[in-house]
C-alpha cells in the first residue's frame, strides 16, 4: 500500500514527530509513504503531465530520512492556508486555466476533480491530513468524495472539535509562561503595565491557560468581550497593590471590547479568514489613555508555536502518528484521532464541521473580574478543557 501525509495551516511543534511516526508505523507492514509537500496545495499545484512539478511536490518518505525528523520544529513538509475546493483566479494554477475557465458564484474554483485525478495518479491507496479545522473541512470534503483519509488534529488554539487535545497547545502555553515571567523583570523595573497578546481566534483557553499557570493579574479571552473601563481599573489597582509596582494581562488576538469588533487586517484567505492582530495595542493605548500608567505591549505571536516541541507534544504527536497509520491499515477512513477524557480514542471526521470547541465560561473564567477560575477540580482532566 502507499499512503500520503501531509501537513497544512500553521505550523506547530510536534508536526515531525507525527510524520516520523506515521511513516515508522507503516514500514512495520512493509508499506509506503510520501510526502506531499506544502499541504492542499501539493496536490493542487502537481501536474500529471508535467514530472517536475512531481519532484518538487512528493517527497518519498523512509526510516532513514525520517529519522531525525522529530528533533526539530516546524514541518519538513512545508505548509499552506489553500483550499481547493475554493481557489482564488490569482491561486489558480496556469496549467488548470483552461480545465477551469469560468468561477462559481462566489468567484472562486472548486478544484477538486483535478485533486482526485492526482491521488489516482500518485497511487495513494490512503491519506493523512495533519491540520486545523480549516485544513481538516476539506479532507472531509474528501473522504465524502471517497478518498480513504485520517484525520489529526493540530492547532495550538487547541479549538478543533472533537477532540480535548491539538498537537501544540501544550508548547505553545509553555512559551507562553515563560514569557509571562521574563516579562516581569521589564514591566517590574519600569512599575509598567504589561499587556501580552496571545494567539486565539475563536478560542480564549491559551490565554486563559496561560495565565491561570503564569499567574498573570487578568485574561481576557475570544468568548467574553471586555469593558474597557472595568479592565482599566482593575489593573490599575492590581498594579498599585503589587510591592513591585506592575500588572500583567494576558488577551487573546480574537478577543474584542463591548459594542466593538476583532482586530483585523489584509486579505481574506482560502477560508475566508482575515489576519488578526493588534487587540492588545488598542488594549495598551486605552489603558494610557485612561489612566496615565505607562504598558509594556508584547505581541508574542509566532514565538508561541517556533522550536522544539515539549514533552506533552511530543507524546501526543508521536502517538497521534502511529493511530493515523494503524487507522489506514485496518481500513478505518473518515476518522480524526483525538484526545477525550484523558485517553486516545478516534472519532468520526464529521464530527469536525459541527461546531467550534471553545472555553467553558461557566466552569473555567470569572467574566465579572476577568480572571481563570476553576469552579470543581475534581473530575476535571489534566488541562481543564
Amino acid at each position: 500500500m502507499r499512503y500520503g501525509i501531509f501537513t497544512g495551516g500553521g505550523d506547530v511543534p510536534g508536526l515531525n514527530s507525527t510524520i516520523k511516526a506515521a511513516v515508522y508505523r507503516a514500514d512495520d507492514e512493509g508499506h509506503e509513504v510520501i510526502g506531499l509537500r506544502r499541504g492542499w496545495a501539493g496536490l493542487l499545484h502537481l501536474n500529471p503531465a508535467d514530472p517536475q512539478t512531481r519532484e518538487k511536490l512528493v517527497v518519498p518518505l523512509n526510516r532513514a530520512n525520517a529519522r531525525t525528523i522529530d528533533r526539530s520544529g516546524g514541518t519538513i513538509l512545508h505548509t499552506s492556508r489553500t483550499n481547493p475546493g475554493r481557489v482564488s483566479p490569482h491561486g489558480l494554477p496556469a496549467f488548470l486555466r483552461d480545465t477551469y475557465a469560468q468561477p462559481g458564484p462566489d468567484g472562486h474554483f472548486d478544484c477538486t476533480p483535478h485533486v482526485l485525478k492526482v491521488i489516482e495518479h500518485l497511487g495513494l491507496d490512503g491519506l493523512i491530513a495533519i491540520g486545523g479545522d480549516d485544513t481538516l473541512s476539506y479532507a472531509v470534503r474528501l473522504h465524502r468524495e471517497g478518498v480513504p483519509i485520517v484525520c489529526v488534529p493540530k492547532t495550538m488554539d487547541n479549538d478543533v472539535h472533537g477532540t480535548d487535545y491539538c498537537i501544540g497547545f501544550s508548547t505553545a502555553v509553555t512559551r507562553s509562561v515563560e514569557f509571562i515571567h521574563s516579562l516581569r523583570t521589564v514591566a517590574g523595573s519600569h512599575e509598567r503595565i504589561a499587556v501580552i497578546e496571545l494567539f486565539g481566534r475563536y478560542s480564549g483557553e491559551t490565554s486563559l491557560i496561560s495565565a491561570y499557570l503564569g499567574s498573570a493579574d487578568r485574561a481576557v479571552i475570544s468568548e467574553v468581550d471586555f469593558d474597557v473601563d472595568k479592565l482599566v481599573d482593575f489593573l490599575v489597582s492590581d498594579r498599585k497593590s503589587n510591592p513591585s509596582g506592575y500588572a500583567i494581562v494576558t488577551i487573546s488576538e480574537g478577543a474584542k471590547p463591548i459594542g466593538g469588533e476583532m482586530h483585523l487586517s489584509g486579505v481574506a484567505d482560502a477560508y475566508g479568514h482575515m489576519k488578526l492582530g493588534g487587540v492588545g495595542l488598542y488594549l495598551s493605548g486605552e489603558i494610557e489613555k485612561r489612566s496615565g500608567v505607562s504598558t509594556l505591549y508584547q505581541q508574542v505571536a509566532y514565538l508561541m508555536r517556533s522550536g522544539e516541541p515539549d514533552a506533552l507534544d511530543r507524546m501526543v504527536a508521536t502517538t497521534y502518528g502511529y493511530l493515523a497509520t494503524e487507522l489506514l491499515l485496518k481500513k478505518q477512513s473518515g476518522r480524526m484521532v483525538a484526545l477525550r477524557d484523558g485517553k486516545y480514542t478516534t472519532v468520526s471526521a464529521n464530527v469536525i464541521a459541527e461546531g467550534r470547541k471553545r472555553v467553558d465560561v461557566n466552569e473555567l473564567y470569572d467574566i465579572e473580574n476577568y480572571r481563570p477560575k476553576v469552579a470543581h477540580l475534581l473530575g476535571k482532566p489534566m488541562f481543564l478543557y
